[in-house]
């Protein structure tokens, strides 16, 4: 219960800084998002673009984690992993909210999309591709203006407060996935895990797969 009333708390906290506290909305905010999005990225912060971009990484790297989890749920972990592309830490929190601990007794089956997600080369992809945009943004961006625009751009502000948001919390995911896999010294993977993003990027890359024949008491569709 405790869980549920700190990620209730922290998803309610969050959103009302995000609609009631935050720097003001821009009347370009919407072209922003749509040149972002198709790739228009000219005259554009290439810190802005790094962080855009990652903010679709991150959703992925939980959705190695939420799909396989969700088999274990009663709420489809498949509907907030979708969302998480669209808002990032607005649906991961929820669902972090309503999870309940994974039962001992759990059965995965192992075919179709977690079969891909469940993939050490989809960990690899995520964590390349993780690499270069922060090599793009931190090396091609503009810092005083990324600055500038944090402090006056609610869409920039709350798109990073979020990418904070999303890296700090992907432990809580891991450490139940850690208990699923046959690890020789789990804990010492728990506090990897801890390192700020690279830590679970790097657990998805060097986890073992799933056992074969897991017991799931209630599998559910994600």
């Amino acid at each position: 219960m405790s869980n549920k009333i700190i990620f209730g708390t922290l998803w309610l906290g969050f959103t009302i800084y995000a609609f009631g506290f935050a720097p003001p909305d821009r009347s370009d905010t919407l072209q922003l998002i749509i040149d972002l999005s198709t790739g228009k990225w000219a005259g554009i912060n290439p810190l802005v673009i790094a962080l855009f971009n990652l903010m679709g990484i991150l959703p992925m790297a939980y959705a190695c984690l939420m799909l396989i989890d969700g088999k274990a749920q009663r709420i489809s972990a498949g509907l907030f992993s979708a969302a998480a592309f669209g808002v990032g830490a607005f649906a991961i929190l929820p669902y972090l909210a309503l999870r309940s601990p994974p039962s001992p007794n759990s059965q995965i089956d192992r075919r179709g999309m977690i079969k891909l997600v469940d993939s050490r080369w989809f960990g690899v992809t995520l964590t390349l591709g993780t690499i270069g945009l922060l090599s793009y943004g931190i090396v091609q961006g503009d810092w005083a203006d990324f600055v500038r625009q944090w402090q006056t751009n609610r869409f920039i502000h709350v798109m990073s407060l979020d990418f904070c948001l999303l890296t700090l919390l992907l432990p809580v995911l891991i450490s139940d996935d850690i208990d699923r896999r046959n690890f020789t010294n789990p804990q010492a993977i728990k506090i990897l895990s801890l390192v700020p993003l690279f830590g679970g990027l790097i657990y998805l890359c060097i986890r073992p797969s799933l056992p074969d024949r897991l017991t799931c008491s209630e599998p559910k569709l994600v």
